[in-house]
């Protein structure tokens, strides 16, 4: 779905991209994570086709940004950090202009901009001027007009910047709902928490390089090895030994709530049975999941070492 092989991007006085290289597959959630200045808006607006790498190839739904840019800008949808709206337009009128301009036929607009505001949840908004709505509502409305024209690629550069709490979790959710939809996305941003409810896949950039392992699975339910926590009822003192003996470890303890690190190629089943086999009381047990804190520090922690 998305290829970017060797890029390259030289400013007149500093080199911002250093040969970068990777995949995203149809329907990821990618966040590009990174600290501020790393190269992620930059790359971002290669990858949209709005500036051409100095050297490199980006692919986009196998369209060449620099062969087609039209036809990139028409299988995508990009909201950059800074983005503008017509204030005196009503929420009708901006979609409606953003369809027009991205190539959706007259008679064909009307209702795409019905579904684009359903999708952002604006409905009962359409008649509102841009300039009268909050924050939260003004960047779900940008993000409307991203994808009026149904793109299969989303771009979104910062999205949650400036958003109260509860503006971002709409965001979260609407972003949930985009990528079940089967849009593929791609979220930068430097605060992993704002990422952690959506994303797949992990990419950090540092000083215009790929760092750690490329591209890898992190957050949205990930399974993060062997990793299993549990409750107890009223868990013994000598829980670690006892643990111990069963080649299981104790990774952390809270109270009743453990995380625990099985061996190797052992099952969650035999896990289980192995707790209860030895008198151990579990009232709840799954497989531990992988934060995108834990991926980012999986993969910057040998960089840091170095």
């Amino acid at each position: 779905m998305i290829e970017v092989k060797d890029v390259i991007y030289d400013y007149p006085s500093a080199r911002a991209l250093h040969g970068v290289s990777f995949k995203v597959e149809a329907g990821a959630v990618l966040a590009m994570v990174g600290p501020n200045g790393a190269g992620k808006t930059t790359l971002l607006r290669c990858m949209a086709a709005l500036d051409n790498p100095t050297e490199g190839i980006i692919s986009i739904t196998g369209l060449d940004t620099r062969d087609d840019p039209r036809g990139v800008h028409g299988a995508i949808g990009y909201l950059p950090d800074f983005f503008g709206l017509y204030e005196d337009l009503s929420v009708r009128q901006a979609l409606t202009y953003a369809a027009r301009s991205r190539g959706v036929s007259e008679s064909a607009t009307p209702a795409a901009v019905e579904e684009a505001a359903a999708r952002v949840q604006l409905t009962d908004r359409l008649e509102m001027r841009a300039g009268e709505l909050s924050r939260g509502l003004r960047q779900r409305l940008a993000i409307g007009q991203t994808i009026v024209h149904k793109p299969r690629v989303l771009l979104l550069d910062e999205p949650a910047a400036g958003l109260d709490p509860e503006a971002r979790r709409s965001l979260s959710d609407l972003i949930l709902r985009l990528a079940r939809e089967g849009m593929t996305i791609v979220v930068s941003s430097h605060i992993l928490s704002e990422l952690e409810d959506y994303s797949t896949q992990m990419l950090m950039i540092r000083d215009g390089k790929v760092s750690g392992g490329g591209v890898v699975a992190a957050g949205s339910g990930v399974r993060d090895g062997a990793r299993i926590s549990v409750t107890f009822n009223g868990p013994p003192a000598d829980l670690a030994e006892r643990l111990g003996k069963l080649d299981i470890a104790l990774e952390r303890r809270d109270g009743d709530q453990a995380v625990l690190l099985a061996a190797d190629g052992e099952d969650d089943d035999a896990v289980l049975a192995k707790l209860i086999g030895a008198g151990l009381k579990v009232s709840a047990f799954q497989p531990a999941r992988k934060t995108l804190e834990d991926a980012y520090l999986a993969e910057a922690r040998p960089e840091m070492q170095s």
